[in-house]
């Protein structure tokens, strides 16, 4: 017969053994976990907070789905030129200062900027433009060096293509304006891309130089003196930022034109063709993870678009009396209306 005593024993035994159990199994509760390196990501892109806020949250969004979270793991060093290109260099010496874990960067302004400030803290880029061709990296597959990321247009035909879809919604579009900024790397390549496009399409090509937003009336003015029917905006960070303002321009100078992103057809601009990139700045999250946990940039391949989107605003279409062909509306993958 167990006596009482035996049966306070073993009380006292499970109550012991409970007690070890519960001190070994409260190093892994989340409360009790010693506190991991919060890592300091650095984020820096040409437009002003407010201009380019969907394209912040897009990265937020990316990072906190792989478990990353402000406050808690990593903490943003984010900077933001206004609009103002040649802030950048400064800001990007900023951030190698303040020796931050990555960068992620914009597109080739700021990839430019960020290279000639470091060659060993990884920079993972969002929207590069012919990233090869612009000697940004050795080679999409294999990039070498401290970069790494994505490409928007990993060649520049794609600008020929822009030309093709805007000839097709405007037919009598003979003298079509390429606004473009001369000064990023493979600017000069995508102009002569242009150029000859206009050619093989026997459209007359006028070239207009603009490398601020402080030159965008002028710009307009100058190509209403030239008389031209149409513009083709190439893709460039001071064209992005002033989207909004490149749209009332364009509709008060009754003027049609095809962008790059589709933020300019979201904010009154015809049509747009090429890359979200705001999925590419959530996809970017993906390269910070796997640099963070120890991978090589220069190992990571430079990752392309799934695909180019053809964006038309059918508001911009119906106030500049246009009619966009039917062949062109079933190609659209959003429309506007």
């Amino acid at each position: 017969m167990r006596t009482n005593a035996w049966v306070a024993r073993r009380t006292l035994n499970q109550l012991a053994i409970a007690v070890i159990l519960l001190l070994l199994a409260a190093p892994f509760t989340a409360d009790a976990q010693p506190p991991g390196k919060v890592y300091r990501i650095g984020f820096i892109l040409t437009g002003a907070a407010n201009e380019v806020e969907h394209l912040t949250k897009a990265l937020d969004d990316g990072l906190r789905q792989l478990g990353y979270v402000e406050g808690r793991n990593v903490r943003f060093e984010r900077r933001f030129a206004g609009g103002r290109p040649e802030r950048l260099p400064a800001l990007a010496a900023e951030l190698v200062r303040l020796n931050v874990d990555i960068i992620v960067t914009g597109s080739n302004p700021v990839i430019d900027a960020v290279k000639q400030a470091t060659a060993t803290i990884p920079v993972v880029m969002a929207v590069s433009r012919d990233p090869v061709g612009s000697g940004l990296i050795a080679s999409l597959a294999r990039p070498a060096g401290n970069i790494t990321g994505l490409t928007s247009d990993p060649d520049p035909e794609i600008l020929a293509k822009n030309l093709e879809l805007l000839k097709e919604a405007v037919p009598t579009a003979s003298r079509v304006a390429l606004m473009w900024n001369p000064v990023p790397s493979a600017a000069e390549i995508y102009r002569k891309v242009v150029e000859s496009a206009a050619r093989k399409l026997g459209v007359t090509l006028e070239l207009v130089e603009v490398r601020g937003r402080n030159e965008l009336e002028g710009t307009f003015s100058a190509m209403a003196r030239a008389r031209v029917n149409a513009i083709v905006v190439l893709p460039d960070p001071v064209f992005f930022t002033g989207r909004t303002q490149i749209a009332l321009l364009a509709a008060r100078n009754r003027l049609p034109a095809i962008y790059g992103h589709r933020e300019h057809a979201e904010v009154g601009g015809l049509m747009s063709y090429g890359a979200h990139i705001a999925d590419q700045f959530r996809r970017v999250a993906f390269y910070v993870d796997k640099i963070l946990k120890g991978a090589k940039p220069g190992d990571l391949a430079v990752e392309q678009p799934a695909r180019f989107e053809l964006v038309i605003n059918l508001k911009a279409a119906q106030a500049l009396d246009i009619t966009i062909p039917a062949s062109l509306r079933l190609r659209a993958d959003h429309m506007i209306e």
